[in-house]
């Protein structure tokens, strides 16, 4: 990487013409919104340039919560080291454009983190992020829920797509979203809903009316990183207009991780999935005018493999797209209203209370961001802070590709009324306690028994809570209460087969100690 990295510095020299078209505004609801246009290097020096603060600030929250992850400053030399040898080759799977940005990107890092690698190195890194946290399974939350629906369900038979990226670091991370619109002196004009520091698309739609949105499938953990799958939907987005073109330009990638990527297209006026791992790739379309995409794969080719019937039949995803045909089996009219709905659906199957924060929900209440797209008419809306449930605001690429000013925003869908409950004011309290429970926990400390209680109160339908509860009981050795909270965590909607497993360990443990104490 040292190598290209030598060879890209000799684009500093490039003169940087910055236009009235140019420009950081922001959403009276809080996203931030980007315009930049021109040649590879332009387009990276200029979001770099304008979103400078931002951009330190997000690579500061990042490997702040690589820090955090590994504890000792021993553990964190160990993964930045092994992060800087697994990204080794990375560079040679980025398409020399992409390199380009990047590069112009990377001016404006921190040099306060210099020494975990050079600011290009960095930058690199971080457009892997989400293909790494998946890769390791644990690092990061990626639950993500996506779905395009058409013909029958719609009233003129438009296509409209809806998706929550559920990807999680931390909520510094998720607090400054950017709504990106970019005009490359090659390819389509095309929107994204983004980070500071991230060039690559994880959902976007061009002026084509192509959407691309992306959800993490299982993989096993590869030797090496590739080319990084927001990599691959940008060159999707910007260079194709229909789905076999977007088909075509995947065909032979090469991914270090399996990832479904929904497709949809005014043009076509349908979606497809493009199901990808690192050795193979299938298609799946909608057969019934409902298409829904959720965390394992679907198609004959990938649908059949082991690992992912193991985590079909394991994780929460087979959950959340049983909801989604739940949901849409209803009938209602389909619109931005009705889709916000969905998105920030909390219950579960038949409107089950199943605790905040469940991953089972569609509204896990910690996605990055939620957007729903309607191709025909080149409208999106992009949700605000906090989660999906701050207002929607709405972007009509007509206008925004036009060059005309101050064209943002203009109407919106409403703030979720949800903020202003109880059960959200309870949630933030439920999981201050559970970090700071998690924290003394691993720290050996001892936690009174009334914190188990407390925890209970605020989330009192997940099983979480119960989990947490029946810990702290069983350090205090009351294994009979241990257990009863355990058994009632059990009697909740529990997230995983691994979850159920581990509390029925978890409930052995404490008959065995019973049993012990009575002899």
């Amino acid at each position: 990487m040292q190598k290209v990295e030598n060879e890209l510095k000799s684009l500093q020299e490039t003169p940087i013409r910055f236009s009235s078209q140019d420009v950081l505004s922001r959403s009276i609801h809080g996203n931030y919104e980007l315009r930049v246009s021109g040649n590879p290097y332009e387009i990276g020096y200029k979001t770099g340039k304008l979103t400078d603060s931002l951009y330190q600030l997000q690579e500061t929250f990042f490997f702040d919560k690589v820090a955090q992850m590994t504890g000792t400053s021993k553990k964190q030399r160990f993964l930045l080291k092994f992060l800087r040898w697994y990204n080794r080759d990375l560079i040679h799977f980025v398409p020399q454009e992409y390199q380009e940005e990047i590069y112009g990107l990377s001016q404006f890092n921190s040099s306060n983190l210099d020494s975990i690698a050079s600011p290009f190195q960095r930058s690199m890194m971080l457009h892997g992020a989400h293909d790494i946290g998946h890769a390791m399974q644990d690092l990061m939350l990626v639950g993500c829920s996506s779905f395009a629906l058409h013909a029958t369900y719609t009233k003129d038979e438009s296509l409209w797509i809806g998706r929550n990226f559920d990807f999680y670091v931390s909520d510094d991370f998720a607090q400054n979203k950017i709504v990106s619109f970019v005009n490359p002196e090659k390819g389509y004009k095309y929107a994204s809903v983004t980070w500071p520091g991230m060039l690559g698309v994880v959902s976007g739609m061009n002026e084509k009316g192509l959407t691309v949105t992306i959800n993490a499938g299982k993989s096993s953990i590869p030797l090496k990183a590739k080319m990084p799958i927001s990599l691959l939907a940008k060159e999707i987005v910007q260079f194709a207009s229909t789905i076999d073109e977007a088909i075509e330009i995947a065909r032979n990638k090469q991914l270090f991780v399996s990832e479904s990527i929904l497709i949809g297209s005014a043009l076509d006026n349908d979606a497809a999935i493009i199901e990808i791992s690192p050795k193979k790739m299938d298609v799946v379309r909608s057969s019934d005018d409902l298409l829904i995409c959720t965390n394992h794969f679907q198609s004959t080719i990938l649908g059949n493999e082991k690992r992912n019937q193991k985590h079909k039949a394991t994780s929460h995803s087979q959950y959340r797209y049983e909801l989604l045909e739940e949901e849409f089996a209803k009938g209602s009219e389909i619109n931005e209203i009705e889709l916000a709905k969905t998105l920030r659906k909390t219950t579960g199957l038949q409107n089950k209370q199943i605790g905040f924060g469940n991953e089972k929900a569609l509204n896990q209440l910690r996605a990055h961001h939620a957007v729903i797209f309607h191709p025909k008419t080149l409208r999106m809306w992009v949700s605000n802070n906090p989660y999906q449930l701050g207002a929607f605001d709405l972007y009509d690429l007509n206008d925004v590709f036009s060059g005309n000013e101050n064209v943002f925003s203009s109407n919106s869908i409403p703030e979720d009324s949800f903020l202003k409950s109880e059960e959200f004011k309870n949630l933030a309290l439920y999981r201050k306690l559970l970090n700071e429970l998690i924290a003394q926990y691993s720290a050996k400390e001892t936690i009174p028994l009334h914190k188990g209680t407390q925890l209970i109160a605020y989330n009192p339908e997940f099983w979480e809570a119960y989990y947490w509860a029946g810990k702290i009981a069983f350090e205090h050795q009351d294994y009979v209460l241990a257990q009863t909270y355990f058994n009632q965590a059990l009697a909740k909607e529990v997230t995983t087969l691994q979850d159920v497993e581990q509390l029925n360990q978890w409930i052995k443990k404490c008959q065995r100690k019973t049993k012990k104490f009575q002899k």
